[in-house]
């Protein structure tokens, strides 16, 4: 029976029932666009300018970016409705039944990080305009207030579950596309779209590592997503064409174009009219947006920052909070939201008033991508060579602390998946290039430019592949079908066993 609107959502990582999933690609498109189209996403998009590119450069960079991410991201969206649940505990059936951990890890780090990052940057968006507006001093108490506000409602909204967050989002996409549609009326007498940015041209030896280095940051916001998209896709029915799914997984991404376009216009504009909010060594964005926008704006820019942090906020802590509850089976979805939501509040306190943690979380988050990116290619490539096939109670043995099954491979963990992931990783952080934050050895080679996710994606896939050949998997994961492009082993399979073992177990041989 369907979940009303007004209840709090039960159901926790174990499979959703075919009864209760009635989700369409339309709503996975909604909640992947209502949580990448905030204030946050803007400040992303200002970073070709900071990099020194031209409006058009920076544009090219964006949509090179953009789509990039959004073609890998896509497929992300698959592993829930085939198995009715996050694509974490979907993770059993590659990294084995305790290597899924590391897609918890990862998706647990991620939601905090970037939760910090809208909760901080719409906070201070919506204090600095009620300054302009109303008078608000900027003070250690308003910007609390806000941060606050945000961080209460997210939790609220997200303790009641998919269903209320999908209702919050519905009314979120239409008005903040609203609010930046506005804008482009606000910024209209102001915008150039010539403006040339520091680079004479294309020959001038810092010109492509910034080019680079922008569509990287840009690629890096469809990827954050590449965890929590099951949480969502999970409710969508099994039967419903793949394309449809990763359709509106890709062009929920390609939508964000919108806020993306507008802070990389609303940036130029800062560029010519206050310098000094762009300057790379102390980048204010949103100072210099406050500083060039009219005084009518500052109401939209205030609500832009309320319903982007509340977007962003809902689609991060929502998933964390289900994925707890996954790894501590004790907790219930409510509980562990509640927890993971309290602690990630403190967290923001703390960083932003005690620790001074606002610019390194920004880095954290990059550098969690690097790792993240090639565990989804090594996700992807396992769908492609299961062709799609996965066993749904085997994934859930985890979850019941059970043992045994089609995915238990070499005690609960599949190394060939996990040298790869964690290959890639390491080589991916080598080549980290984040001036004045984070540089590694190796990321002095690229000419200044950060290649750490090109590197680990392709590593990942080379790696990944080159493991399944030498080391087959056992042909009991292939499903009926057999595998596609690599070959299979006859290793025996063991049976599901423990407490909560169903009647019926497992012998599986090739």
């Amino acid at each position: 029976m369907t979940t009303a609107i007004t209840e709090i959502e039960t159901y926790g990582v174990e499979r959703i029932p075919d009864e209760d999933r009635d989700a369409r690609p339309l709503d996975l498109f909604r909640l992947a666009f209502c949580g990448a189209n905030t204030f946050a996403t803007c400040v992303l998009g200002a970073f070709p300018v900071l990099f020194g590119l031209s409006f058009l450069q920076g544009l090219a960079a964006t949509v090179l970016g953009l789509v990039a991410g959004a073609l890998l991201l896509a497929p992300m969206a698959l592993f829930g409705p085939v198995n009715g649940t996050n694509n974490a505990v979907s993770s059993s059936a590659h990294l084995g039944v305790h290597g899924r951990i590391v897609g918890s890890f990862l998706s647990l780090l991620t939601a905090v990080a970037f939760f910090s990052i809208s909760v901080w940057s719409s906070g201070d968006a919506l204090v600095g305009g009620a300054h302009r507006l109303a008078g608000v001093p900027e003070s250690g108490p308003a910007y609390g207030l806000a941060y606050a506000l945000f961080g209460g409602l997210v939790l609220i909204v997200c303790l009641y579950g998919f269903r209320f967050m999908l209702l919050v989002n519905k009314v979120a996409v239409v008005a903040a596309s609203a609010m930046f549609v506005l804008g482009a009326f606000a910024f209209a007498g102001d915008f150039d779209p010539g403006y040339a940015g520091s680079f004479a041209s294309t020959g001038d030896p810092l010109f492509w590592p910034s080019f680079v280095g922008a569509a990287l940051i840009v690629l890096s916001n469809p990827v954050s997503f590449g965890a929590f998209l099951g949480d969502w896709s999970r409710y969508i029915p099994a039967g419903t064409p793949r394309r449809r799914v990763m359709g509106a997984a890709f062009l929920a991404q390609l939508a964000t174009l919108l806020p993306f376009v507008f802070g990389l216009a609303t940036a130029s504009v800062i560029a010519e009219k206050a310098a000094r909010y762009v300057d790379p060594a102390a980048p204010n964005y949103v100072g210099g947006l406050l500083a060039v926008s009219p005084g009518w704006y500052f109401l939209p820019l205030c609500l832009i920052a309320l319903i982007g942090g509340l977007s962003t906020g809902t689609t991060a802590l929502y998933g964390t909070g289900l994925d707890f509850s996954s790894v501590f089976p004790r907790f219930s979805r409510v509980q562990a939201t509640l927890f993971i939501g309290v602690l990630s509040i403190a967290f923001i306190f703390a960083g932003r008033f005690a620790l001074n943690l606002t610019q390194s979380i920004s880095t954290f988050a990059t550098l969690i991508i690097t790792c993240t990116a090639p565990w989804m290619v090594v996700m992807i490539l396992g769908y492609v060579t299961r062709r799609g096939w996965y066993d749904a109670d085997a994934i859930q043995v985890f979850n019941r602390r059970q043992r045994g099954g089609r995915y238990w491979f070499t005690h609960g963990w599949n190394w060939r998946a996990m040298a790869a992931w964690l290959l890639s990783a390491a080589v991916g952080l080598l080549f980290t290039n984040l001036p004045g934050q984070f540089v590694g050895p190796l990321g002095g080679l690229a000419g200044g430019a950060d290649i750490s996710l090109p590197v680990g994606l392709v590593l990942a896939a080379v790696s990944y592949l080159l493991l399944l050949a030498a080391f087959p998997e056992p042909r009991a994961v292939y499903g009926p079908d057999g595998p596609r492009f690599v070959r299979a082993s006859a290793a025996e399979v063991p049976p599901i066993t423990g407490d909560a073992a169903h009647d019926a177990t497992y012998t599986l041989r090739s």
